[in-house]
């Protein structure tokens, strides 16, 4: 259903998946206009044009975080459930589910009881945390995580992996690197792009209903699967981004480590102004389909005004398909953090997404 808004041109792009080769766009606040083979500017008034700038930002991203697989997708992923609990309207499965030939990514799977037909899921993404997947679960050192938890307990399928690097999968990371990733940002996308089909296969799962949410490290690993995987119908981001230029004062140092892009250190010196992509081009990317922004006023890590300048240049784009209102921000009395009002809130717009309540 949501698919009627993609344009023809918007589906080719989807399909891009070479990394780098797109122009270098100067002025990521404007996206409406895109740049030919001769660098001349050309405007954009229409989303079939946005498809074309929609393309160059993919292959910018891939420039940085390394080209997506090409590897076969043709079967959902099969998994094992390693354990099994009972809680109060769901029940929890410890799995591991297979991302490629002897690649497992942990996860827990959240099942609603009673069985409720073929009904809605979340992908549930854990913010930086040893634990990983049990923070989304409630198991965390810090209260207003548990969005994995309280999803399910709306009556929500719910798939929640392990980042590499955390909980279960604390030793994957360096493999990743091994396997031939030139970032976990990138081998992140892929785990859970094969979350969503795994998701996707269930008995209990409508696949025309499936969204993403997450905190922190998941905030912006939700908006980098909303780019690359459309059937993810509604993104929600807690503390999750800004600009690279009001990050840290521009010093983008904490984006290059392991977990991350080590190329945005390597190849384009932490220097915002060089970055090849801006979450301004993130946010207008998954254009138009529903995103939710929480961005509180004093979070120390991702600077609000950013978010307000990234939430202003993607409302062009939604525009451009009569969606503003599929694109949602709020800005909590709050520091890094996921304050009860901004979930209610999220959780309030997930449903009218997936659900139409």
């Amino acid at each position: 259903m949501f698919t009627a808004f993609l344009t023809l041109a918007g589906w080719a792009v989807m399909n891009l998946l070479g990394g780098g080769g797109a122009p270098f766009y100067g002025e990521k606040a404007d996206l409406l206009y895109w740049l030919d083979e001769s660098g001349a500017r050309r405007e954009v008034s229409t989303a079939e044009e946005w498809g074309i700038r929609r393309g160059h930002v993919l292959s910018n991203m891939q420039a940085v975080m390394g080209a997506f697989p090409d590897a076969d997708r043709g079967r959902a992923p099969e998994y094992e459930v390693l354990e099994e609990k009972e809680f109060a309207g769901y029940v929890r499965k410890t799995i591991r589910y297979e991302a490629g030939p002897g690649d497992r990514v942990s996860a827990f799977l959240f099942l609603p009881r009673p069985a409720r037909g073929r009904g809605a899921a979340m992908l549930c993404l854990h913010p930086t945390s040893p634990l990983g997947k049990r923070v989304v679960a409630g198991e965390g050192e810090r209260p207003n995580r548990n969005y994995g938890s309280e999803l399910a307990e709306r009556g929500y399928v719910v798939l929640a992996p392990d980042y590499p690097g955390f909980g279960d999968d604390a030793a994957s990371r360096k493999r990743l690197y091994e396997q031939g990733y030139v970032s976990c940002t990138m081998k992140g996308i892929w785990n859970h792009m094969r979350g969503v089909d795994l998701v996707a296969s269930l008995e209990e799962v409508d696949a025309e209903r499936i969204g993403c949410i997450g905190h922190s490290l998941g905030g912006h690993n939700a908006l980098f699967a909303g780019v690359f995987d459309s059937r993810l119908r509604v993104v929600v981001t807690s503390c999750g981004f800004t600009t690279f230029s009001k990050y840290k004062r521009g010093d983008l140092t904490g984006w290059t480590h392991d977990g991350y892009m080590p190329r945005i250190a390597d190849v384009y010196g932490k220097d915002p102004a060089r970055m090849p992509f801006d979450f301004t081009e993130v946010l207008g990317a998954i254009a138009p389909r529903g995103v939710f922004v929480s961005a509180p006023l004093h979070d120390d890590n991702f600077e609000v005004s950013g978010v307000l300048d990234a939430v202003a240049a993607a409302r062009a784009v939604y525009g451009l398909y009569g969606a503003e209102g599929m694109l949602r921000a709020m800005y909590p009395e709050a520091a890094h953090d996921f304050p009860d009002e901004a979930r209610r809130r999220a959780y309030s717009f997930v449903d009218v997404v997936l659900r139409g309540d």
